[in-house]
Order: structure tokens, then C-alpha cells, then sequence
């Protein structure tokens, strides 16, 4: 016999994953509660029932795509002990995974647009910004903490930016792997 418990969870990874499909598919602002109902094979009221708003249903989607991204990079055994190699190739995989489509459309375009900068900024560093901060740690050992903290920023910022580029490139996976070419070149000047 199935929980309620059970049941809950069921619908809400249901609502979730049809609202991921769609946003991933037409963007936050074309696809409605009737769709993603639709999609999950539930009734509005059901998605009202779990959610209070598309809003918050896109949040966890985006929270979904984050988890799922930083995930990724930790499942990736170096291949480098050089701490410079080890976070360009960290941060191209990035790219090439921030490029995909649908993860795109969630995480670069509708993201800050959806949820505000500061918002989509605080799940960001939740994931990537743990991941910098220990990629730091090991490129500059015996740097301050104000040193880490302020070079932190600055390469997220980086990757950020490529990230934005290559979202709008005709060609997203050759233009990330230029872009980490000059990247790598800018880590090692800070060893």
C-alpha cells in the first residue's frame, strides 16, 4: 500500500519534472500551470496544492538543474594534479553542460529573469560557489582568506561571463572551448 507520504512525493517529482521539460522547452513565460499540470498528468489543483506559484515551481526546478550541474563536477575524477588544469576543465565542463538547450533557457536566461540576480545568485553559490572555493583552496594554498574570498569572485565572475557568451554563440561548445584556453592561461598567472 502506497503512502500519502509516498503519494506526495510521486506528484511533486511528477509537477517538477514535466515544469522542467516545458521551461527547458519554451521558456518561463510561455509555458502556464495548465501545462505543467498537463504534462505531470495532474489536475491545477494539484499543482497548487504543492506549489504556490509558478515562480516557485521554476525555483526548484532551477535548484534541480544547479544540484544536478555541481553534481556532475564531482563525479569527474581528475585527470590533472595541477590545480589550474583541474579548474579549467572543471569550468568547461561547465559550460558545455550550461550550453545543453534546456539547461540554458533555466539557468542562464530565465534564471536571473525569473528569480532576480540576487536570488538565482545565492542557489548559484550554494553549488558553484562550494565547488570555487575548495578549487581555490587547492590552486593557492598559502593565500590569506581575504586573498581566496577576492579571487573566488573574480574567476566565478569569469566563468559566468563565458557562460553568457557562449549561450548566445553560434557555435556554444567551440566558443567554451576557446574561451578555457585563454581561462587556463589566466589561472596559471596567479600561480
Amino acid at each position: 500500500m502506497v503512502s500519502q507520504a509516498e503519494r506526495r512525493e510521486a506528484t511533486v517529482g511528477a509537477i517538477r519534472t514535466a515544469a522542467r521539460k516545458l521551461f527547458g522547452a519554451r521558456g518561463f513565460e510561455a509555458t502556464s500551470i495548465d501545462d505543467i499540470a498537463a504534462k505531470a498528468g495532474v489536475a491545477k489543483g494539484a499543482v497548487y496544492h504543492h506549489f504556490s506559484s509558478k515562480e516557485e515551481i521554476f525555483e526548484r526546478v532551477l535548484e534541480d538543474v544547479q544540484q544536478e550541474l555541481a553534481a556532475r563536477q564531482m563525479a569527474v575524477p581528475p585527470r590533472s594534479n595541477d590545480p589550474a588544469d583541474r579548474i579549467a576543465a572543471g569550468a568547461l565542463r561547465y559550460l558545455l553542460a550550461a550550453c545543453e538547450p534546456g539547461t540554458k533557457q533555466i539557468l542562464l536566461i530565465d534564471g536571473p529573469a525569473v528569480l532576480g540576480w540576487t536570488k538565482w545568485r545565492e542557489i548559484d553559490m550554494r553549488y558553484f560557489g562550494a565547488l570555487a572555493k575548495a578549487a581555490i583552496d587547492g590552486l593557492l594554498p598559502n593565500a590569506s582568506l581575504r586573498e581566496k574570498v577576492a579571487t573566488q569572485h573574480l574567476l566565478l565572475g569569469a566563468i559566468m561571463e563565458a557562460a553568457l557568451v557562449c549561450a548566445t554563440a553560434a557555435d556554444p561548445k567551440n566558443t567554451a572551448r576557446g574561451l578555457m584556453t585563454e581561462f587556463r592561461k589566466l589561472l596559471r598567472g596567479l600561480v
